[in-house]
């Protein structure tokens, strides 16, 4: 290093950042911003998978859903030029000769509303109307009272089973078994509450009432088509086979000649899980990409600083090449300060990320990744080299008579 040692080095490069706080503490906040958004959005979207992920687990690997072409949501915005689902569809898939690997065929119709109790309101994420078979299909076992059975559906009572957070919306921490609601103006009397389910991604799976389907159709959603079709195979292995099943059973029921052609899609929890875990995938590294500009606006900056600096301490670089500095030790010290401040930034937004990261972000539970905690770190890092190397190089390479005479 010429003249000046290593211990120099560092000693001229730190007081060049200690000279400057104020700007060097912003040129900090730069990269800190940069690294923690990285981490905290990275976090979000690892949180969101894992969250979507737990909750199609949770459905069971045996558990198949038959929905429209048009759609999943409600039957009546579903595409006119496709086939409704229907009851008889559901009845085709319960004969026991036509699909021995089914164990059960539940439909779905969705609604819409709110639900009260005296002056306590709560708007479900899901409403619905199906038979009892559904809770063992959708594998949504009840935690307290009791089913509704085959016997409600015929008789079109107005009996429900709801949610845990429906529950808590309505009743704080009172028992809602036997109590009478109203869902959208309709009387309903609650007789059970469901086991929690936890959140799917941005889905509350407990903010949910369950209502015979006679009783639906009767009161609030009309006797159209069927938003979906819950079906169980009798067990895992089975699955396939129930998928061919029910595809053979609905092509008979739907006249469908080939598959270009069919108005009806088979989804089982696999398909549903691998095409969810790609999406959040790309979810996941579009926020890291957003949150990577950041980081770009952090080098910048520590650009503009250090060529800031350069122009200010003209006259010290002057005087160190007039005592023997040779070239490589002024540039060593200039990418000595850039990179100090980067890591700096590096460092404190690692700490900012992962103490972000500890709490719910949007209702999701971020899931901080190692591989990003290292890949934020190390890229801030070269950020001080990669943008603090032009105006090092700028530095070293002032001639010495010049810098000398620079005022």
């Amino acid at each position: 290093m010429g003249s000046l040692g290593l211990i120099e080095i560092w000693r001229f490069a730190w007081r060049g950042i200690s000279a400057n706080r104020l700007r060097s503490s912003l040129t900090i906040l730069g990269v800190l911003i940069g690294v923690s958004s990285v981490i905290i959005l990275t976090a979000v979207g690892n949180g969101s998978a894992k969250s979507v992920k737990d909750g199609i687990e949770k459905l069971g690997t045996n558990s198949i859903t038959v929905m429209r072409n048009g759609g999943g949501g409600f039957s009546r915005s579903a595409n006119s030029n496709t086939k409704p689902l229907t009851i008889n569809d559901v009845k085709a898939l319960n004969d026991k000769t036509r699909a021995p690997q089914i164990k059960a065929a539940a439909p779905i119709l969705n609604t819409q509303g709110s639900c009260t109790y005296g002056t306590f309101s709560s708007t479900p994420q899901s409403m619905k109307g199906t038979w009892p078979s559904y809770f063992e299909a959708a594998n949504s076992p009840i935690d307290k009272g009791s089913y509704w059975t085959n016997e409600d559906v015929t008789n079109k009572r107005a009996v429900a089973i709801i949610g845990t957070t429906t529950a808590t919306d309505l009743f704080a921490t009172d028992s809602p078994i036997g109590q009478v609601i109203r869902c959208n103006g309709q009387k309903v009397t609650v007789v059970g509450v469901m086991k929690s389910k936890g959140t799917v991604g941005f889905q509350d799976a407990d903010s949910v009432v369950l209502m015979p389907l006679t009783f639906v159709q009767r009161s609030m959603a009309g006797y159209g088509g069927l938003s979906q079709i819950q079906v169980e195979s009798v067990d895992a292995a089975s699955t396939t086979l129930a998928m061919d099943q029910v595809t053979t059973i609905m092509d008979a029921q739907h006249k469908i000649k080939s598959a270009t052609s069919a108005d009806y899609r088979v989804l089982n929890q696999a398909s549903i899980l691998q095409s969810s875990s790609t999406s959040s995938k790309t979810l996941t590294v579009l926020l890291a990409a957003i949150a990577a500009i950041s980081l770009l606006v952090g080098g910048i900056g520590i650009t503009n600083i250090m060529l800031v600096s350069v122009t200010e301490r003209t006259r010290e670089i002057g005087i160190l090449k007039a005592i023997g500095a040779p070239k490589s030790a002024i540039l060593s010290q200039f990418l000595i300060e850039a990179t100090l401040l980067s890591v700096m930034g590096g460092i404190s937004g690692v700490l900012l990320g992962i103490g972000i990261s500890h709490f719910s972000v949007l209702g999701v539970k971020p899931v901080v990744s190692l591989t990003s905690v290292l890949m934020a770190f190390l890229v801030s890092a070269m950020v001080g080299l990669i943008f603090g190397g032009w105006p090092a190089n700028r530095a070293a390479s002032l001639r010495p008579i010049e810098a000398l005479r620079y005022e």
